[in-house]
């Protein structure tokens, strides 16, 4: 069969790679280079045990601050779009704990996939890609942040994740680079088992094997939209792009947070909205203790560190803005106070390759995946991975190939 994958972030790449293996025909179309959107420069880490998703019940109180505070990690500026005000409101929606554990499991059993996804990747490819596994610590201010993680804790320990609480000292034996920072914590979570990844290189490195294996790249097209199939209404002939009509006999839609447009043309209703990040990347001091090779994530700033080989990666913020491209500098300059107040000796930080990047967010934290009501039947959707993109790209690719097969439509 020949499917046509429109997207060439991670999880378009990790979808033509599944589907490649089994022994389909396929064609990635993107309008720039693998990786340029929001998989570039992201934060890197794989968080395959721990997922806990943004709606969560917590930010009933964190939303004065949300709405008001210039400095918030999180932030929404409301606009007159009635897709951000849908969106909102179904987020607030699932802002309850019934709703929170739900997304958790599902998460995690999907996670568990894309782990042996991308395991099974690395041992055919071989990507150069500055892969670790050297375990994430989330750290925790307060006592009563603390208490909410070990709650947490204890609900993906019912789900077969493997982590544990852990104080500061213990923090600190973890990772040395944390020594000065050991005063600013209660605790953190230990994860041994997360990894951590540069997902631009592994992009490259997958168009490149792919290419070589035969799977047509049709990049610098831009979609315009879609050819029925003439007595088929209900199925699509053709992807109409700037480059020209390409035919397929199925699609797969991955345009990250422009797949609501398309998908409207479509007549289905994604509920993906730009959740706006941003990252630097940075040389680290090579002594000893210096710079973190665990993973951490400070959770009071909603700030990730990943080592990436010679380079730190650190990404934080989540904007609700809409698809407004900028990178103010103040944005920048809080990831660079973060590094200087977590890990002083890690970077002289004298570049800091600012990165900004639109991550496709549901309401719920669950990406859609498969074959959607009132949609032709030979599209299927793989997009709303939020920002656990690189984490789920290939557990998301492994059910895009079993709906592909699948009789019966197929969603997540």
């Amino acid at each position: 069969m020949h499917v046509c994958v429109l997207g060439a972030g991670i999880v378009g790449l990790a979808t033509a790679w599944q589907l490649e293996r089994q022994g389909h025909q396929v064609t990635v179309i993107d309008r720039a280079t693998p990786g340029a959107g929001a998989s570039g420069g992201n934060g890197a880490q794989l968080s395959y045990s721990y997922v806990q998703p943004l709606a969560d019940p917590s930010i009933w109180k964190q939303l004065p601050k949300l709405l008001f505070s210039p400095t918030s990690p999180l932030k929404l500026r409301p606009q007159l779009d009635p897709l951000q005000w849908r969106w909102g409101l179904g987020f607030l929606g699932a802002c309850n704990a019934e709703t929170s554990r739900d997304t958790t499991a599902q998460l995690l059993a999907l996670a568990a996939a894309s782990r042996t996804g991308f395991e099974a990747m690395q041992a055919d490819i071989a990507p150069d890609c500055d892969f670790s596994a050297t375990g994430k610590l989330v750290l925790y201010a307060s006592e009563a942040s603390l208490a909410g993680a070990r709650a947490q804790v204890e609900l993906q320990r019912r789900m077969g994740s493997e982590q544990r609480i852990v104080t500061p000292d213990e923090c600190v034996a973890i990772e040395p680079a944390l020594a000065d920072y050991r005063g600013q914590m209660a605790g953190a979570v230990h994860t041994p088992s997360e990894c951590a990844a540069d997902c631009l290189k592994v992009c490259a490195e997958l168009m490149r094997a792919l290419s070589a294996r035969g799977v047509r790249f049709v990049l610098g097209a831009d979609v315009h939209g879609f050819a029925r199939s003439e007595g088929h209404k209900g199925r699509i002939a053709a992807v109409q792009t700037s480059e020209g009509d390409i035919e397929a006999d199925a699609f797969v839609m991955a345009l990250g947070s422009a797949s609501h447009k398309l998908g409207r043309a479509l007549g289905a209703y994604l509920p993906v909205y730009p959740l706006k990040g941003y990252s630097i990347t940075v040389d680290v001091d090579p002594a000893p203790g210096a710079a973190p090779r665990v993973n951490v994530t400070d959770s009071a700033r909603k700030v990730v560190f990943a080592r990436i080989g010679s380079r730190l990666r650190v990404a934080g913020m989540a904007e609700l803005v809409g698809h407004d491209a900028s990178i103010p500098a103040t944005r920048i300059e809080t990831l660079a106070d973060a590094t200087r107040a977590v890990f002083p000796h890690a970077s002289r930080l004298a570049e800091l390759h600012p990165w900004t990047g639109m991550r496709p967010a549901t309401p719920k934290g669950l990406p859609i995946i498969g074959r959607l009501p009132h949609a032709p039947s030979n599209m299927l959707f793989n997009t709303g991975h939020g920002a656990l993109g690189f984490t789920l790209a290939f557990g998301s690719a492994q059910r895009i190939a079993q709906a592909l097969d699948a009789a019966a439509p197929l969603r997540s």
